[in-house]
């Protein structure tokens, strides 16, 4: 008679308690195993993951490489109107609202209270630094050189000169105790766009104001006509009543040296002060500011070539 194999049943793992399978778990000397895994498993995981992500950041790597070779870091790729910013460009102005406003295009301070008008100045201060301390001796030979109608940059860049705002300057607090703010505006860059100036007074459009059509026409130097210029206005009758007479420092526009912008390092935007002389107190007054040329055309709801704000100085 056969003898009977003998039965095997399994064994059931004996019960540890919490700590004593945490302590198994983080090293089990009979498998020899650390955190679930012998050391041979985690050599063969962790040469996995070197070689994977290893290979994940040469492949970006080499299309980074490949992506650089197709641009210039100075010269955009799509200019004009081939770019989305098009080839003609809008106006901003400064101090702008504080960012918890920042849909809004209202200045609105007092001129007696130096707590309520120090918000505006400081933000002049602010966005103006740049230009008083341009990190360039201006003269130096380097790339930053003095320039005017008969003397065009070449490969340097133009100096623009705060000593020129006078009135606007932050020694004055830019005219804002007076209850007679500035208000500066600039030209938004577009690469290699060169305006086309209004040479010829005869040309001049019907739509641009009267006084800056006496302006131009009464310029002796026909090489100041190579200016970008620059009107402000109140948006409607009573606007009108209420902005006061208007100053243009240190010009009535943006000269044509500044122009075509290159990217040249040092290269700072040339700015107009306008200075509201003698606003109504107590009115909120809409303004409009426009920038002159045949290829800059107006268009209030797009924002192109002007720029709207409203002036309140109680």
């Amino acid at each position: 008679m056969a003898e009977k194999k003998a039965e095997q049943y399994y064994t059931p793992p004996p019960k540890l308690g919490k700590w004593e399978g945490f302590r198994i778990f983080l090293w089990n000397s009979e498998t020899h195993q650390f955190l679930g895994r012998t050391g041979a498993s985690w050599a063969k995981i962790l040469l996995f993951y070197v070689l994977f992500y290893s290979g994940l950041i040469g492949f970006f790597i080499a299309m980074i490489a490949v992506f650089y070779q197709t641009i210039d870091l100075r010269i955009p790729k799509w200019q004009q109107d081939k770019s989305l910013i098009g080839n003609n460009p809008g106006l901003g102005f400064r101090p702008m609202p504080p960012e918890s406003n920042v849909e809004s295009t209202l200045i609105w301070y007092r001129g007696n209270d130096e707590n309520n008008y120090k918000y505006w100045t400081d933000e002049l201060d602010k966005f103006l630094a740049v230009y008083k301390n341009p990190g360039i001796i201006p003269g130096d030979g380097k790339s930053t050189v003095h320039c005017d109608y008969d003397n065009y940059p070449g490969d340097k860049v133009c100096y623009v000169d705060p000593k020129e705002w006078r009135t606007c300057s932050s020694e004055l607090q830019y005219s804002y105790p007076r209850s007679a703010p500035c208000i500066f505006l600039k030209l938004n860059k577009i690469y290699n766009w060169i305006p086309e100036y209004y040479n010829e007074t005869n040309s001049l459009p019907d739509k641009m104001p009267s006084d800056l059509q006496t302006h131009i026409k009464n310029i002796q130097n026909p090489h100041e006509l190579n200016t970008v210029w620059v009107s402000c206005e109140g948006e409607n009758p009573a606007d009108v009543e209420n902005i006061g007479p208007i100053q243009y420092i240190p010009r009535r526009g943006f000269p044509g040296y500044f122009f075509p912008f290159t990217n040249k390092e040092g290269y700072l935007s040339p700015l107009v002060a306008v200075w509201f002389e003698r606003p109504t107190t107590g009115v909120l007054i809409n303004i409009e500011c426009k920038a002159w040329a045949h290829n800059i055309i107006h268009d209030r709801a797009e924002r192109r070539g002007s720029v709207h704000f409203e002036l309140m100085v109680d």
